[in-house]
């Protein structure tokens, strides 16, 4: 029995196939779809999935502004953020968000699901979320993906 044929193949930045997909998050649940686009932007979804390797496609959102919270989170979640400043503790809702920002609402909850580390910071560059119907990336020829 050849033994040399069972080696594992790790990922490196030179055999990556990195996609580009658009997903439409009109009508979407917020949190299902964050966990669905983290487990993409990190790479698991492929074969040659290695953990220290930014393996995930990247992933571009349209119409972020029309996602669905569940319940009472629209009135009742708060974002707490800090300014830096003393007593500068800010708290928003999620409907202030999205009138203000319509795609830091979805950024925040992927963000959240990558690792915090230096892989995390990296790969949530290949994260590129848009309020309306129409993105700037038509040059690198996305492939729609309904989830």
């Amino acid at each position: 029995m050849n033994t040399l044929s069972y080696k594992t193949i790790s990922a490196n930045s030179d055999t990556v196939q990195k996609d580009w997909v658009v997903i439409d998050a009109e009508g979407q649940i917020l949190g299902r779809l964050a966990s669905k686009i983290a487990f993409m932007i990190r790479g698991k979804h492929k074969t040659n999935f290695t953990p220290h390797v930014d393996c995930g496609d990247n992933v571009i959102i349209i119409n972020a502004e029309k996602v669905r919270l569940t319940g009472k989170k629209m009135t009742d979640k708060v974002y707490v953020r800090h300014t830096g400043y003393p007593g500068g503790q800010r708290f928003a809702s999620p409907r202030i968000l999205l009138e203000k920002h319509p795609q830091r609402i979805l950024e925040m909850a992927i963000k959240g699901m990558l690792p915090k580390n230096s892989l995390g910071r990296r790969i949530y560059g290949n994260l590129h979320v848009y309020a309306g119907d129409q993105h700037p990336h038509a040059a690198q020829q996305p492939t729609t993906i309904t989830l």
